[in-house]
């Protein structure tokens, strides 16, 4: 994630990194970076209401401030799409979110030269048994791990899991998602910042009008929600 928009009075290891998904309009996008967004997610999953052209995320990404990173949102998708979306957005992150092996995402950021992140979809009955220790000993090539519900189709349609069954001791950086919202994120950080090598959080539905479409006012509800969070954790 990038480094903008840090508060001059909170030390770097203290601050969550935010990460905006699903975005389709240009005002949304200059919305959420002028209230605190460090990363802007652009869905490249066709199936999606959220998605977008590979064109679009281009032209959405140009509005993006420097140290305010792009990050391109694949399910199952093939190495030239890939290749291409990145030839077509610099600088952008690439987010795995569907079935895609180790082998693949560690073969794409070698093609692209971009770092991955890998999401690992959380059954939301049975989160025990989801081994999070062995999937981050596999994923370990990823920047990240993206710790989202597992619902039918891909991405959490907006629910949540029991964060508080989750491993204590990953060795991975951790970014928590799946069904966010300003009155619940501040939760999600008290329970899971030491469970992972440093935790941010992603956000989608939660800030939304509609799907695809942003709320303004639940974007900067949402980042004042993780800067709260911030202040109390570490006093």
């Amino acid at each position: 994630m990038s480094l903008a928009n840090t508060p001059s009075n909170t030390p770097l290891q203290q601050r969550t990194r935010i990460k905006m998904c699903g975005f389709t309009r240009e005002s949304d996008v200059l919305t959420a970076c002028a209230a605190g967004a460090d990363a802007i997610g652009f869905v490249l999953y066709p199936p999606s209401p959220r998605s977008v052209s590979i064109e679009r995320a281009a032209d959405l990404a140009r509005w993006l401030p420097t140290f305010v990173t792009p990050v391109l949102l694949f399910v199952n998708d093939t190495p030239e799409r890939i290749e291409a979306a990145c030839s077509a957005v610099p600088g952008a992150l690439l987010q795995f979110h569907g079935d895609e092996s180790p082998e693949f995402c560690e073969a794409m950021t070698r093609l692209t030269g971009r770092p991955h992140l890998k999401a690992a979809r959380i059954p939301l009955s049975e989160v025990q048994n989801f081994n999070l220790l062995e999937f981050a000993l596999i994923h370990s090539a990823a920047q990240a791990l993206l710790l989202d519900a597992h619902v039918d189709g891909y991405g959490g349609g907006g629910q949540t899991f029991n964060w508080s069954l989750l491993p204590p001791n990953v060795n991975a950086h951790l970014v928590l998602s799946g069904g966010l919202t300003p009155a619940n994120v501040g939760d999600g950080m008290r329970t899971l910042r030491t469970h992972g090598l440093s935790l941010a959080v992603d956000v989608s539905s939660g800030i939304e009008a509609g799907k695809g479409l942003k709320d303004a006012d639940k974007m900067r509800q949402f980042v004042q929600a993780v800067r709260t969070a911030d202040s109390t954790l570490h006093t």
